[in-house]
């Protein structure tokens, strides 16, 4: 993981997709390395390998205050109206009886993001100097444990495919924690793919060489 995308081509690297080991040459800056074999992406060097990542990282968590934090969306029928918020709608599942769904929501709808995005900012800001503590590299592996639950998507289609059954019933309006739910679809990923790990690493194990 220390390896300088600069300087590859001296270990042989194994492919997540399909295990095949192979050597990476030098990247350019903006450079990437696919398999050989299955075409997974092996290795990127990035143009800017911090910026970009924590100015997504700076979005997202606004985004996700916002999703926190404003109407979902509000629901209006026979003279009455409801509002509800991300976390209200599990809260709402819990009473209801669907404890299992409404701890699957609030999981991966509200922690995990929340707590990938945070790991994420902690991590770039404490290498952005050039000397991260040691702590930083647990904090970056938690970073890997918590992104794969982070599925905004998958919430994000659940409530259109709601909407879809209850829109002859109700009127609907979508709330901002909607638009900024469907906004983090899209920059969650981009987070993800823009951050070099590498070059984190880096950073993290010059200090404990030393």
């Amino acid at each position: 993981m220390g390896s300088d995308p600069r300087k590859m081509g001296s270990d042989p690297l194994a492919c997540r997709g399909c295990d095949l080991l192979q050597r990476i040459p030098a990247l350019p800056p903006g450079g990437k390395a696919r398999c050989r074999q299955c075409g997974q992406l092996l290795a990127l060097h990035p143009l800017h390998p911090l910026d970009r990542p924590l100015a997504l990282a700076v979005a997202c968590a606004i985004l996700i205050v916002v999703a926190n934090v404003e109407p979902l969306m509000s629901l209006s029928a026979a003279g009455r109206t409801a509002t509800t918020t991300l976390l209200g709608g599990a809260v709402e599942m819990w009473q209801r009886g669907a404890q299992a769904t409404a701890l699957v929501v609030a999981f991966c709808a509200v922690v995990a993001p929340a707590v990938y995005v945070g790991t994420v900012l902690v991590v770039l800001l404490a290498v952005r100097g050039g000397r991260a503590p040691s702590w930083v590299g647990e904090v970056m592996r938690w970073t890997e444990h918590v992104k794969p639950w982070s599925m905004n998507e998958v919430l994000l289609l659940g409530v259109l495919v709601a909407l879809t059954k209850i829109a002859e019933l109700a009127t609907v309006i979508p709330g901002a924690a909607m638009y900024a739910t469907g906004a983090l679809v899209f920059l969650l990923p981009w987070l993800a793919t823009s951050m070099d790990p590498r070059a984190i690493w880096r950073r993290i194990e010059w200090v404990k060489r030393d």
